[in-house]
């Protein structure tokens, strides 16, 4: 499967970790290590975390999403 510029776009400069969801769209964990703000983003589904938190907390909640997720968002024309 190939996919769009949408699913998987270049990494951000504060990327802390890409997981990938069941279409291999990405899901990335923002932010910087050791801080209260690491919110996750799919670009599957859209779907964004409702605030960042810790990053031992932000990776559960992403890696479940992205193990859940079927997504794989596609502009079309």
């Amino acid at each position: 499967m190939k996919l769009s510029p949408n699913t998987n776009p270049p990494e951000p400069d504060d990327l802390l970790i890409r997981l990938h969801n069941q279409t291999g769209a990405a899901v990335d964990v923002t932010g910087t290590d050791g801080s209260f703000s690491c919110p996750w983003r799919c670009h599957g589904c859209g779907e964004i975390s409702a605030s960042g938190d810790y990053l031992e907390y932000t990776r559960q909640r992403a890696n479940d999403h992205a193990t859940l997720c079927r997504a794989s968002y596609h502009r079309l024309g």
